[in-house]
């Protein structure tokens, strides 16, 4: 795969060491410490390839399926060890974007590791940079299980978004003609209008969700660490965290669900 960067095949030891996910400080997967989630983002495109992020020479690979990533599949660590799991070492080219008409909202669920995730919802106008990653057919099949698709009652369902509902900047001047998406089933948290809520970071997040309701406290306890440690240990107890949202009027429709149904059809 030298083909897809731009460093040397033979890259000197200290060289290779600098490109390092731990020298980095993208090692972590929110899968293991959910406190970091969305996880670190590299500062720039790079092509993810084992325990390494190298330059790319370029940003559309049209043998590759483009996939908007909006929460920890933008974070190394998190895509390295989805991508062990299965034994799937091939690389994958991770491309920052500048997006219009999407921003990154609160999944509408409380996930089994251990942390409420990011979900994208509409928002005409809005410009906000996320990466959009170039998936082979082995690797879109790993990242989709892990986000549900192929469940009737999976958190998630894949979508594409097309030009020019959402327009996609790349550095070079060029642009996309869209990019796939993961939907949340569940719908988005909103901030008390009815509007979809952003996402501020998993600490943020817990802590104000928690201040906000005693039920929840009653569930998942009061801290953050609490919150946590109670949801990676009981699959049942997130179930009902994820109906709770629901019970307490927290949810709204994240805009992208016609993309869904446009799928379908």
């Amino acid at each position: 795969m030298d083909d897809l960067t731009t460093g040397t095949p033979h890259s000197s030891p200290s060289t290779s060491h600098r490109r390092t996910l731990e020298a980095l400080g993208l090692a972590d997967a929110p899968r293991d410490r959910p406190l970091l989630y969305p996880g670190a983002w590299p500062a720039d495109s790079g092509l993810l390839d084992g325990d390494q992020l190298l330059p790319l020479d370029h940003l559309v690979h049209d043998d590759r399926v483009p996939v908007l990533a909006v929460g920890s599949n933008a974070c190394p660590g998190q895509l390295r060890h989805k991508m062990d799991a299965f034994g799937i070492t091939s690389p994958i080219p991770m491309v920052k974007v500048r997006i219009t008409g999407i921003d990154v909202g609160v999944s509408a669920h409380v996930s089994r590791l251990g942390y409420v995730s990011a979900s994208p919802f509409h928002a005409p106008g809005h410009v906000r940079e996320l990466f959009v990653t170039w998936l082979d057919a082995e690797q879109l099949e790993v990242i989709d299980a892990s986000e549900g698709v192929p469940l009737p009652y999976g958190n998630y369902a894949r979508a594409w978004l097309p030009a020019p509902d959402v327009r996609i900047d790349l550095a070079d001047g060029g642009t996309l003609p869209g990019t796939f998406v993961y939907v949340n089933r569940h719908g988005v948290l909103h901030g008390g209008t009815g509007t979809p809520r952003t996402h501020p970071g998993q600490r943020a997040l817990i802590t104000e969700l928690l201040t906000g309701s005693a039920r929840l406290r009653e569930l998942f306890g009061d801290t953050p660490e609490e919150f946590c440690a109670r949801a990676r240990a009981d699959a049942r107890l997130c179930e009902r965290g994820t109906r709770l949202f629901a019970q307490e009027r927290m949810v709204t429709a994240s805009g992208l669900e016609k993309y869904v149904e446009a799928r379908r059809s």
